[in-house]
């Protein structure tokens, strides 16, 4: 299930300096995040991890670059992100970042392949290279016998399956994943878990957010966020 992303262990993907994020209304201010630095090495497998309101659902949003910081600064594959105007902002989002969320987010009228391709669609691919990319894709995840098949016609392991291949397309510098097995039984949760393990041994940067521990223990490390804070940064049993 090789990916075609080479890992070049030592190469930054995540560079945060003193990563500071405050929300307002009115007169109450709130820091979500207060100073945080830490990195991310191409080819790791990192799980962000916390309790709620413990400020990693603020991190993942500027990890992704679904918002700004307020102060400090983020570097993604080398690029100041903190420098980028909106339209810059959605270009890198949509080739440097795979998102996998909890939610599977898929067009229920479109077809597998379909699904897929829509990153693509808004680089302005064309419709031949689309699909074939999309089939690529979604034989990597195991799928490739189901590519006219629309999400109603899927389990939900098989539509987070979709999910990851659709974030896999655009061959990313990493992966982001949101609680992606939050809506998954345990069945489901052991395949899309497999698939992660085989995407990281194939040199895949993944970067996972989870408040369960036994999801959490399948990376090679756990970032433990508290108040706002790195509270430990720890290699896993792997």
């Amino acid at each position: 299930m090789a990916t075609g992303a080479a890992r070049r262990t030592g190469d930054p993907v995540i560079e945060l300096t003193g990563a500071r994020k405050t929300y307002r209304s009115g007169d109450i201010e709130f820091e979500a995040l207060r100073g945080i630095d830490f990195g991310i090495q191409a080819g790791e497998y990192a799980a962000i991890m916390g309790p709620s309101g413990s400020g990693k659902s603020t991190l993942m949003n500027a990890l992704g670059c679904l918002d700004t910081l307020t102060s400090g600064s983020y570097r993604l594959d080398g690029v100041d992100v903190e420098e980028l105007r909106d339209d810059e902002l959605a270009v890198i989002r949509n080739q440097k970042i795979g998102f996998v969320f909890q939610q599977f987010h898929l067009l229920p009228e479109l077809t597998a392949w379909q699904n897929v391709a829509l990153p693509l669609m808004y680089g302005r691919v064309p419709l031949a290279e689309r699909r074939e990319r999309a089939a690529v894709a979604l034989t990597k995840v195991g799928l490739g016998d189901r590519l006219d098949n629309r999400p109603g016609e899927l389990s939900g392991g098989q539509q987070q399956r979709v999910a990851v291949a659709r974030a896999l397309v655009t061959e990313p510098t990493m992966l982001l994943a949101d609680e992606p097995t939050g809506n998954l039984d345990t069945t489901s949760t052991e395949e899309v878990l497999a698939l992660f393990d085989e995407l990281h041994a194939a040199g895949r940067t993944i970067v996972l957010i989870t408040h369960e521990q036994e999801v959490g223990a399948r990376a090679e490390r756990i970032v433990w966020v508290r108040d706002g804070v790195i509270d430990r940064d720890e290699a896993t049993r792997r």
